[in-house]
């Protein structure tokens, strides 16, 4: 989201001033973590012997690493600084992104998705358009894809180097090349078991660093109800609630309205990001079998319904213990609000502990994109397009060249990032750009038996245009107005979707359907053998069905909207 109150660039950094006090204890935490990485990374090499090992880690691995890795993949530390900046700039309108742009998409995902993707034998996403419509939709989505993942990857490696640099003073090319070279050792080494188990190593790390903060910040602001006194004399009511100020038609910091949020985040955005991106999906499809892969997004849910607490009250403690925090006046930047505690309230020891799950959360971010980036590029685009039919062995080895050119493409992508004037407004953008359109070409192919095999290609390259011409066009020349960038990335969002169904529609009308007998597990309504898989033992067991995960989880979160949509 854009900062209105001050300079287009200056939101990419953080206070100068913002120097941790970090000593040998810090350092030593940090050591024993990079050593612990690099260890599983050692470990897991000995399990890689073919492409399914080194791309899916053999499909072997239980829900619960799948599932712990999902929500670590996604729990970046530009979502960590990005959301809590977002707090410190919008209040409470945080939980939106989380409550209703997030779980009711995993749940789809888990419930409905999964079955095809895994029961079909898919190795990627991509791979999913290959089946269902043809080659070019297929090579489409997937350079699309690999643009993607390596722009998402090159913002976690900015962000990291920027908040090295302001936290340890380290220069940002320090950081960003003893990042990626982590990255790329535990990757290259182990492949994806490397990266889920780091992943699930890097959930643990984060929450350890997240928990004191949070906890030491509401402490300090007199506990909950300190906090929203102090930010419902500062800012008004609506700053602590949900829904307060998004009637259509009024004006809130956020410039969207509650139908906005709800087509443009719940509906468009979300399930165009948790359906589709592979570097999530991946994730699943590395689960042992189809009970695992569907408990994966489910088993995430859960703690993805809490941990926005872990990062809207340190934005709020910020914006409630410095005045007019993210202005000029402040010193502070929105951005700076989680540095601003770190160097505040952590002592010693526990300020590595908060350095460390930093980047571990840059790391995690960053392995997600890369993994998803080699499988797809190895599997999709080489294999399948420029160099067929050779031995297993060769795309193992070709799957680390091409993470080693990944890695050195993300920093470059990386500077690119820095012209954007907010990091989650830059991601925002990119998944309305790439991943919106893909989730109109699954869900219209996946539910509508007639979509033609040419209506894919069409489709997603529609939404992709849509949604581009209406964010640099419509929106950056001032053809319509909206109020903020985020507002921007929700119109452009609904706009990509409408135009790729649209014309998926007018394109099928024309041109052939694929014949009913290549659709079976591909369209709602049929199955493929591997749907029909029976569960393993103990995975019928009442807490384990997936129906009852995901609907305790819309659950949950629906109930925990009800404290947040009342002013307090």
């Amino acid at each position: 989201m854009q900062t209105p109150t001050i300079s287009p660039t200056s939101t990419t950094y953080l206070a100068a001033e913002l120097r941790l006090p970090t000593n040998w204890l810090d350092y030593t935490l940090l050591g024993i973590y990079f050593v612990v990485v690099l260890g599983i990374g050692f470990a897991a090499r000995r399990s890689v012997k073919t492409t399914l090992d080194f791309f899916l880690s053999g499909r072997s691995l239980p829900a619960w690493v799948t599932g712990l890795a999902f929500i670590s993949a996604n729990l970046a530390a530009t979502e960590i600084l990005g959301m809590a900046a977002n707090s410190a700039q919008y209040g409470a309108y945080t939980v939106h992104w989380y409550w209703i742009g997030a779980i009711p998409a995993m749940v789809f995902l888990g419930l409905v998705m999964m079955p095809f993707y895994y029961g079909s034998k898919v190795r990627s996403v991509p791979e999913f358009l290959l089946l269902r419509f043809d080659k070019w939709a297929h090579l489409l989505s997937s350079i699309l894809f690999a643009f993607a993942a390596i722009l998402i990857a090159g913002v976690n490696l900015y962000a990291l180097a920027i908040v090295v640099e302001a936290l340890l003073g380290w220069p940002q090319w320090v950081a960003i090349v003893v990042a990626g070279f982590f990255v790329l050792a535990y990757i290259t080494l182990g492949g994806l078991s490397s990266a889920i188990y780091n992943e699930v190593l890097q959930f643990f790390v984060i929450l350890a660093a997240l928990i004191p903060i949070t906890v030491l910040a509401l402490k300090k602001v007199g506990g909950w109800d300190g906090l929203t006194d102090k930010l419902t004399q500062a800012h008004g009511d609506n700053f602590v609630t949900a829904w307060g100020g998004t009637g259509i038609g009024e004006a809130n910091p956020l410039g969207a309205n509650w139908l906005t949020i709800v087509l443009g985040l719940g509906f468009v955005l979300s399930f165009g990001y948790w359906t589709t991106n592979f570097a999530e999906v991946q994730r699943a499809l590395s689960a042992k079998n189809l009970s695992a892969a569907q408990r994966t997004p489910l088993i995430a849910a859960f703690p993805k319904i809490f941990i926005v607490f872990l990062v809207m009250i340190p934005g709020l403690a910020a914006a409630a213990l410095v005045p007019g925090f993210g202005t000029e006046k402040s010193g502070y930047q929105y951005n700076d609000a989680i540095p601003y505690l770190m160097e505040g309230l952590l002592p010693n020891g526990v300020l590595g502990i908060a350095v460390t799950g930093l980047l571990a959360a840059f790391m995690a971010g960053m392995a997600a994109n890369v993994s998803s980036f080699n499988t797809v590029f190895t599997t999709d685009i080489w294999a399948k397009y420029v160099v067929k039919d050779r031995e297993d062995s060769y795309y193992v080895r070709f799957g680390r060249l091409i993470t080693a050119i990944g890695v050195m493409a993300s920093i470059g992508t990386a500077f690119l990032a820095s012209s954007f004037s907010n990091i989650m407004s830059y991601l925002q953008t990119l998944f309305s750009f790439f991943n919106v359109p893909m989730f109109v070409v699954f869900i219209v192919g996946m539910f509508w038996k007639r979509a033609s095999m040419k209506s894919g290609f069409w489709g997603l390259l529609a939404g992709t245009t849509a949604a581009m011409v209406n964010y640099f066009v419509l929106y950056k020349q001032d053809i319509i107005s909206i109020p903020t960038d985020q507002g921007a990335n929700f119109v452009s969002a609904i706009a990509g979707f409408v135009a790729g169904a649209v014309v998926m529609v007018a394109v099928s009308l024309f041109t052939a359907p694929k014949p009913a007998d290549e659709l079976q597990g591909l369209v709602y309504g049929t199955r493929s053998p591997g749907m029909a898989e029976p569960p393993a033992a103990g995975d019928d067991a009442w807490y384990r069905r997936p129906a009852l995960l995901g609907w305790g989880a819309i659950v949950l979160a629906a109930a925990c909207y009800i404290p947040f949509s009342f002013s307090l």
